[in-house]
């Protein structure tokens, strides 16, 4: 080829294509270098952090529950560690009735759990995590175990349960937990943020009674684990934690011996009691019944259990003793006749003569005597319970007088208790009615409607803590204390005990002269009046007052015939008291729903009640048996002691743990090592 001959125009672009190449190969690998540096260098720390959290995940851990125990330490609310299988909706592969079908192959489910399944599915459709089985056994979970990558959607979980060990014994006042639902979930939206993030993980919160009031103090401060996750988001391994705090424990002011003596002594009888110490407020018992099971709702009750407590003619669900409201018949008389002495309607031994009856206008208001009761002054109205005398008087002090001193015994207002859904009552005056109906001719009080007032009827309704609230009122000489049920919450941090104080919450501005003639009365009802038969004996003065309220109106000159009507039209039987009648130590309140005359059937309760609180002594089965068909006044039989009528055997093995048992501690520890074997996933 001659050298100077022209370049190939063919060779110049294949070679200018190859210096290209070569250009451009160069620019990517000094970009690629640079984006080298620029990644491990200058990003390294901020890659560094981002590749760790893609591997890892921050999981909360839920803090055990605390514990509730009576005023004796006697353990209320505690809690247990099982397995649970656990279905997650939104990870399941197949339709979820299929899904349960096949889990049942290998773990039995039964009718009950798939129903409970089915409603917390329906009443959570949000929910991350539904148990279809509880309390596993070891066998079931590696039977389980063994196949769980058949069933995506479906793990195990570790969980601590609550356990009310003596079942149905003071559930009203206790409460229960319960699974959060979306409208829970939507009201802790409004929470702070702090306390939001301390229920991260949390599924199950308290739904009634203390478990409810209380829930802050006994949910305790949730912690946090960082795990290391596949990329699946199952977690392998646990990398670090912080440790949750247990909640505090919460005591009670209850007696739980005497709230199962009360409990025993209704028997199958619808009703309510409150007991208190007039000095201090505390709640000593707190009694409605019939009453529940709350171990039913702990991991979610089925529709079966559920339609039977809320349809359920006895109402087994209400609190009767703090949204019942009743007339308080007789036992309203002891207050009347206070509100006559210090407004100098009525002296002492003012008398009157009592035919049987009280005409006012064209209606005859019939005593409860037939006949009536003779010569009667305020001493003899208060302890034979002569009815025709407080018509009388209602009619002589009018009802805006009555309303205004009777407010200040708490009368149709919220005692302020420390648990939810108190129920206000009814206090009638001319102002309540005008505020209450909207018709005029309505709105008007007439006179005649302040008559039965006098007796406790009428208008008049009330909650028995009222009532007990009132009756503790005037045992203290009309120092009127806040009703509590929680007396101390113990920090789980340090074990430092934070006692709730007594709270007064009003004086009544009365004489005291006037106040000791009315409690002289009332034990006068014990000695000699309507409740002597029930107090016969006792070794111990008390005072009381006896009383009987109508649930059905009768008509003019038509008579009461108990046999005659049916059970539940039948008169409420109550009875207020409080003992020792010096200085007193305990003050009550009871109702007995249809049970008829109150020294018959309520009297005789609130006599074994004062047995217990002041001699120690438990009825013996025979006069137990009795008190129950209302068929003892006076006991019968030689009393037990207290202590030898607990641990109650039906409810249980024995006597659950206190707070402080090793068998306890390690049962929690076996859960929190159960939660870190099975680390829910992300």
């Amino acid at each position: 080829m001659d050298a100077n001959a022209p370049p190939d125009p063919a060779l110049l672009r294949f070679r200018t294509r190859v210096l290209a190449a070569c250009a451009l190969v160069l620019v990517g690998f000094i970009a690629l270098g640079a984006r080298l540096v620029w990644l491990q260098v200058f990003r390294h720390v901020e890659l560094d952090e981002e590749a760790v959290a893609n591997s890892t995940g921050i999981v909360p851990i839920v803090p055990n529950r605390g514990l509730i125990v009576d005023r004796n330490g006697i353990l209320l609310a505690n809690n247990y560690a099982a397995y649970t299988l656990e279905i997650k909706p939104s990870e399941a592969t197949m339709p979820l009735p299929a899904l349960v079908d096949e889990v049942a192959k290998v773990v039995p489910v039964t009718a009950r759990d798939r129903r409970r399944f089915q409603k917390l599915l329906d009443e959570g459709k949000s929910v991350g995590s539904i148990p279809i089985r509880t309390k596993l056994t070891d066998e079931e979970v590696a039977r389980f175990t063994a196949e769980r990558f058949r069933f995506p959607g479906v793990d195990i979980n570790a969980r601590l349960f609550r356990s009310y060990p003596w079942g149905e014994l003071g559930s009203h006042a206790i409460g229960y937990i319960g699974r959060i639902n979306e409208t829970e979930k939507t009201q802790m939206e409004d929470w702070p943020d702090d306390e939001q993030a301390n229920y991260r993980g949390t599924e199950y919160i308290g739904k009634l009674g203390v478990e409810q009031s209380f829930e802050k103090e006994l949910h305790g401060s949730t912690g946090a684990e960082q795990v290391q996750t596949q990329a699946s988001g199952r977690a392998v391994r646990a990398l670090a934690s912080e440790p949750a705090t247990a909640g505090n424990v919460v005591k009670l002011t209850l007696d739980i011996k005497l709230q199962k003596l009360v409990e025993d002594l209704y028997g199958n009888r619808r009703g309510a009691m409150v007991a208190i110490e007039p000095k201090t407020g505390e709640v000593l018992a707190f009694v409605s019944k019939p009453t529940f099971d709350p171990n039913l709702f702990v991991d979610g009750i089925d529709p079966v259990s559920w339609k039977e407590l809320n349809e359920s003619p006895d109402k087994p669900l209400l609190n009767r003793a703090l949204h019942g409201t009743y007339p308080p018949g007789s036992t309203y008389k002891p207050y009347m006749a206070l509100i006559a002495l210090e407004t100098h309607k009525r002296r002492p031994e003012q008398s009157i003569n009592d035919p049987g009856y009280f005409w006012f206008g064209n209606h005859k208001f019939r005593d409860d005597k037939e006949g009536g009761h003779g010569v009667v002054n305020m001493y003899k109205s208060i302890v034979a319970s002569c009815d025709t005398y407080y018509y009388m008087l209602a009619a002589d002090l009018g009802v805006d007088t009555i309303a205004n001193y009777m407010a200040g015994f708490g009368f149709g207002q919220p005692t302020g208790i420390d648990i939810a859904g108190e129920a206000r009552g009814v206090l009638p005056s001319t102002r309540w009615k005008r505020e209450t109906y909207h018709r005029r001719e309505q709105q008007k009080w007439y006179a005649g409607e302040t008559i039965s007032l006098g007796i406790g009827q009428g208008y008049n309704s009330f909650t028995i803590l009222q009532l007990a609230s009132a009756v503790a009122t005037l045992a203290n000489d009309g120092v009127r204390m806040k009703p509590h049920l929680v007396k101390e919450v113990v920090n789980e941090i340090g074990r430092k005990p934070r006692v709730v104080p007594p709270q007064e919450m009003g004086r009544m501005n009365v004489k005291p002269e006037n106040l000791a003639f009315v409690k002289h009365a009332m034990e006068g009802v014990n000695i000699e009046g309507t409740a002597a038969a029930a107090f016969k004996g006792a070794g111990y003065t008390s005072g009381g007052k006896t009383g009987t309220a109508q649930v059905l109106e009768l008509k003019a000159n038509e008579k009461y015939h108990a046999n005659e009507i049916d059970e539940r039209h039948r008169d409420h039987a109550l009875f207020i008291a409080f003992a020792p009648a010096d200085n007193p130590k305990i003050a009550l309140a009871m109702v007995v729903e249809n049970g008829g005359f109150g020294a018959a059937a309520a009297a005789p309760i609130a006599r074994r009640v004062f047995d217990y609180m002041l001699l120690g002594q438990y009825p013996s089965a025979e006069d137990m048996a009795a008190v129950q068909q209302a068929q003892a006044t006076t006991p019968i039989g030689t009393p037990r002691t207290a202590d030898a009528a607990w641990p109650p055997a039906n409810v249980g093995p024995g006597a659950p743990p206190a707070p402080d048992d090793p068998s306890l501690q390690a049962n929690l520890a076996a859960a929190r090592t159960m939660t870190a074997a099975f680390v829910p996933r992300r």
